[in-house]
């Protein structure tokens, strides 16, 4: 009987040793396909149930969800080494990628101001705004290389008294840089509203968040006199909104000046929508039939003349047109232009059937609407540079200002060569594609800073027409369409490179966006 005993003990331990394998391979499977959480490691001194208290700045709440808990098998009646056991794990796994790819899909929904409020402030009113509003190598931090010798290096009066002026611009007082937090997430794009009667921005990020500031507002009394008494604990931050309208990067965004209380934005969630600043709500104007198609929209402009159709471009190399008053977005045009990515584009506002595209296959391409075969899309002309151009940016004058990886800013001057006269098919060979002036600029943004682009005023109030582009060592720069350096905007408190750049169509306000959300703001 003791020999029996003894037996069944040896295989009683047998079987205990193999279910404790098999039930740790299990965990060791679930928890690096990311179903469960792997454990801390214990600390050797210190409450290790009570978290330490980090001095980290107050963040949005985030959008992330929480892994799923680890559960007991053995008290749902699942055994360890069972394939009960190892189907759910597969199945937790399977559902949180799904989760993951839902969250990226777009909502073609319309949302209202509550449905898309991420923080900031909650308005008490209906308007989000009042109807009163219609070289090459590593940069070294701080290092100005436009001061006060380059203001005075001229003998032109006009340009000598615009480099004075534009230099003259500071930031804004009541707030420094690093407090006013616009977006979450990395700023991709900007914009002003048009209106002169008060500063306005719009800032789109990485994720899809859209941050507005009035920068005609002022700190509190109370908060300039805690402010002589060192009193930061009360010091206030300024008043900010942040909604969430995309699930995906907001790419591009613009105000039509006779639409000024709509704002539209595109994504890389494939869709472009319309905000309605005084009804707070966001609605879909366009987007590919289905929610699995994936087509990020790269950019998005529209013509002074007409505020009811969009033009975009996308990451596969697309052009589109959509009239917004029709209401079948299966009416949209479209135009294969390139093979790889359009990184930016613009339309020339006084003749806007010429647009110009920049792409990764290193070209910027020059465009007429009204000779653009579907089936064999042709250029006008285009120039090639030694590496992929980033952005084309029209001004009214008819000059294209781009932005390399070579490290060059190129500006092309098509005015004295016509363009305000030229017929439908009309080309130009390559010698007449040339830039007419190429400017050295650091273009090396690297993987966590946003892509510098050149922007022009769209209407300046001067013969001298001007674009401001972010500046590798935390400045923003501003050239005249010459190619002649302006100014070199920076300030205390600026500790990011403010890469996304922007000027208001008609007064000298400069934004600058950086990629840890915060805005810099020159008047």
């Amino acid at each position: 009987m003791g020999e029996e005993l003894s037996e069944f003990e040896k295989q009683r331990l047998a079987n205990i040793a193999e279910r404790d394998a098999l039930l740790k391979k299990l965990s060791l499977d679930a928890q690096s396909a990311g179903v469960f959480p792997p454990k801390m490691p214990r600390g050797t001194t210190g409450d290790q149930s009570k978290p330490k208290k980090k001095p980290a700045p107050k963040k949005v709440k985030t959008e992330e969800s929480p892994l799923p808990r680890r559960t007991s098998s053995r008290l749902k009646g699942i055994a360890a080494d069972s394939e009960v056991a190892k189907r759910k794990a597969d199945e937790e796994y399977d559902r949180r990628q799904e989760e993951e790819r839902v969250k990226r899909v777009r909502k073609s929904e319309s949302f209202s101001f509550n449905d898309i409020f991420v923080s900031g402030q909650k308005l008490s009113g209906d308007a989000l705004i009042g109807v009163d509003v219609v070289t090459k190598g590593v940069a070294v931090p701080y290092q100005r290389t436009f001061g006060e010798d380059d203001i005075k290096s001229t003998d032109d009066k006009d340009l000598k008294a615009l480099r004075k002026e534009m230099n003259g611009l500071s930031l804004w007082e009541p707030w420094e840089p690093n407090r006013i937090k616009l977006t979450p997430e990395r700023v991709y794009t900007m914009t002003f509203h048009p209106s002169e009667a008060k500063p306005l921005i719009f800032a789109g990020d990485k994720m899809g968040h859209l941050g507005i500031l009035d920068a005609s507002q002022e700190k509190p009394i109370s908060a300039l006199k805690n402010e002589d008494e060192d009193e930061d604990d009360e010091d206030p931050d300024p008043v900010l909104v942040t909604l969430k309208p995309h699930t995906r990067t907001i790419s591009s965004m613009t105000i039509h000046p006779s639409k000024p209380t709509h704002l539209y934005t595109a994504s890389y969630d494939s869709s472009i929508r319309e905000m309605d600043l005084e009804k707070t709500s966001s609605v879909e104007k366009y987007a590919p039939e289905s929610t699995s198609e994936d087509v990020p929209i790269s950019g998005l402009d529209m013509t002074a003349s007409d505020p009811n159709v969009i033009y975009w471009t996308t990451l596969d190399g697309a052009f589109g047109q959509y009239d917004m008053r029709t209401k079948r977005q299966s009416s949209a045009a479209t135009w294969q232009l390139s093979e790889k990515k359009i990184g930016g584009f613009s339309l020339y506002q006084t003749h806007p059937h010429y647009f110009a595209t920049a792409s990764l296959d290193r070209t910027m391409r020059l465009w007429d609407l009204r000779k653009l075969s579907h089936t064999d899309p042709t250029p006008i002309g285009e120039h090639q540079s030694r590496l992929s151009v980033s952005h084309a940016a029209f001004n009214s004058a008819g000059q294209i200002a781009t932005s390399s990886y070579d490290d060059t800013l190129k500006i092309y001057d098509f005015s004295p060569k016509g363009i305000a006269t030229w017929k439908p098919g009309h080309a130009l060979d390559d010698s007449k594609m040339k830039p007419d002036t190429v400017v050295r600029h650091n273009c090396q943004t690297g993987r966590w800073v946003t892509i510098l682009r050149p922007q022009w005023q769209i209407n300046p109030q001067s013969s001298i027409q001007r674009f401001c582009i972010g500046n590798m060592n935390r400045f923003v720069d501003i050239y005249s369409g010459s190619g002649d350096q302006l100014a070199q905007l920076g300030g205390d408190g600026i500790t990011a490179v403010p890469a996304v750049a922007v000027f208001h169509r008609s007064k000298n306000w400069v934004a600058g966006g950086t990629a840890s959300g915060k805005i810099c703001l020159w008047m």
